[in-house]
């Protein structure tokens, strides 16, 4: 039996000094994540006297959940925005993924020649944009989706950036090669792109898609913007309705004025109430981290491992 030879590559080992090293700065770097995490958490459970006496203190001198009662109180419109925002962050980013993956698939493509027709096309649209005004007009005036489910879907549908980056990750990691095999057997795009592409995708469609879903999560200028109907109204765009309420009656100067009022103020939720909108809207989304994250190791492993 041949003797085998093994290459080490001695820039890429670590003594254990070093990974201790480097094990510390990591867990300091995870405290510097997780103490604000923390201290939100502690925030929104601490009375408005609290705060206002001790400021943000990971020690609060009396506890309460006032703020988590006042978001309550809105019944069964929290519900109808937490359905209507896991809806479309869900469904949308699923269409987005499938629109990108095959405009992405076709710009990779260096046999079809207008490859770089459409690349440049596409990267023109991350340059010049028709403003708030035609797109107001545009999905108003002629799509008439205002109002509905479709304007969280249909405008954001394609984004350049995302686009680009994965026709990128097809070129560099799927070789032309494999494209080249798979039509001399017989296949068409289709059957390349779902049997051949999509397999070998799927950290990249993983990074994009979890991209794309904390940005619709956490988009509230759309349902400000076009959005009337309360069954429709998103979590984030509830949220801020509430808060924007909250600060125009703390700064309102009739009610201020009279002893009534400044009781009413005093027993207003404001900065505990903050911290617990805040709650609401990180927990769900810090669930699908975990199902990201083996596609993100693979991603950082796909250029390690040599056959």
């Amino acid at each position: 039996m041949a003797n085998e030879v093994k290459h080490v590559n001695k820039l890429t080992m670590l003594s254990k000094g070093w990974n201790a090293v480097f094990m510390v700065i990591l867990f300091i770097v995870a405290l510097l994540v997780l103490i604000p995490m923390l201290l939100v958490i502690i925030v929104s459970f601490s009375s408005e006297m609290s705060i206002a006496d001790n400021g943000y203190s990971f020690f609060p001198s009396e506890w309460t959940l006032d703020g988590y009662k006042y978001l309550f109180k809105t019944g069964d419109q929290l519900l109808d925005s937490y359905i209507v925002t896991i809806f479309h962050s869900l469904t949308g980013t699923l269409m987005s993924l499938t629109v990108m993956t095959m405009f992405a698939y076709v710009i990779a493509q260096k046999s079809f020649r207008h490859c770089k027709l459409f690349t440049w096309i596409l990267f023109f649209t991350m340059l010049f944009s028709g403003g708030l005004v035609p797109s107001y007009i545009l999905n108003v005036r002629y799509l008439h989706i205002n109002n509905t489910i479709w304007i969280f879907l249909l405008p954001s549908l394609v984004n350049a950036y995302y686009t680009i980056i994965l026709r990128t990750f097809i070129r560099t990691t799927i070789p032309d090669t494999l494209f080249e095999a798979a039509r001399i057997d017989g296949a068409g795009h289709f059957r390349i792109y779902a049997s051949i592409v999509l397999p070998l995708f799927k950290t990249g469609i993983a990074t994009v898609g979890l991209f794309s879903m904390v940005s619709r999560w956490n988009d509230w200028f759309t349902g400000m913007l076009y959005i009337q109907n309360p069954k429709l109204v998103p979590l984030q765009t509830l949220l801020t309705k509430i808060q924007n309420t909250i600060d125009f009656l703390k700064q309102n100067a009739a009610i201020a004025g009279t002893p009534d009022g400044v009781t009413f103020l005093r027993q207003l939720p404001d900065e505990n109430m903050r911290m617990a909108c805040t709650m609401m809207v990180v927990l769900p989304i810090l669930f699908a981290y975990p199902f990201f994250q083996r596609y993100f190791v693979q991603g950082l492993t796909v250029g390690s491992i040599k056959g």
